[in-house]
């Protein structure tokens, strides 16, 4: 099994400066704004992706 991704930016201020947090798996601390977040997983959605039908120009 692979190794889960790393985010590539803050959620918060859009910052690259981030770095694993002591506080657990998934857990991050961005250096910019000075906030910690955590990244989970909840699962598969059972409807899947749908996609919309804009109705714009045909082609």
């Amino acid at each position: 099994m692979s190794e889960r991704a790393a985010p590539f930016h803050c959620p918060y201020c859009g910052d690259e400066d981030l770095r694993p947090s002591e506080q657990g798996h998934g857990s991050w601390e961005c250096g910019a704004c000075n906030r910690a977040f955590q990244l989970k997983f909840l699962g598969l959605l059972s409807r899947g992706l749908k996609q919309a039908d804009s109705g714009g120009d045909r082609i």
